[in-house]
């Protein structure tokens, strides 16, 4: 939902013209949608407290495909390139179901709930995957590490906390423009 082209809009233009009506109707679309916001106030004010949850809750999504990505293509004796490509599409999947489970529960639709929790995480959750799967492929004989190996779990508990500390200004300027996880916010009130 976009919300923003109310705000940036040029109303002055509409003074005194039979749209002035309609002007008002959107003006008053908008206000009812920033009230909606819950914690993310108009533009810009947004505590690093909501910054870090909103980015808690992606990376608790991210991190179970993660792992349940790895150790299917581990036990199915996939390469690295097979494996990660499962983790990635894994954790998407589930950084989305939360999100998804959260807004049906709310009560609305499924259709709706796809695009809220779409619009919601895909930037989150593109930025945690870059970062984490990053610093596994960088980190040297992590990518070659089996479960078992403390090397795999060190490396990958590092790779989450990157993700999570590069991810949380992201998620902070998304909500503070009433993106990402402000859309989400509008379903919980």
């Amino acid at each position: 939902m976009q919300h923003d082209a109310h705000a940036h809009h040029d109303h002055t233009a509409h003074e005194g013209h039979a749209q002035h009506g309609e002007h008002q109707e959107h003006e008053g679309h908008h206000e009812q949608h920033q009230g909606h916001q819950g914690h993310a106030p108009a533009h810009g004010k947004v505590s690093w407290s909501t910054a870090a949850k909103a980015t808690l809750h992606c990376l608790t999504g991210c991190a179970i495909g993660e792992v349940l990505g790895m150790v299917i293509g581990t036990a199915l004796g996939w390469g690295n390139v097979q494996t990660m490509i499962l983790a990635i599409i894994l954790a998407f999947f589930f950084g989305y179901a939360l999100t998804l489970r959260g807004i049906l529960t709310a009560g609305v639709d499924f259709r709706t709930a796809v695009k809220v929790a779409f619009a919601a995480d895909t930037l989150s959750i593109a930025v945690m995957e870059i970062i984490d799967n990053g610093v596994i492929a960088l980190w040297p004989g992590a990518m070659d590490a089996h479960l078992s190996a403390p090397l795999f779990w060190i490396v990958l508990a590092i790779a989450l906390a990157a993700a999570f500390v590069i991810t949380t200004p992201v998620n902070k300027w998304m909500i503070g423009r009433g993106k990402g996880h402000a859309v989400v916010h509008q379903y919980h009130h």
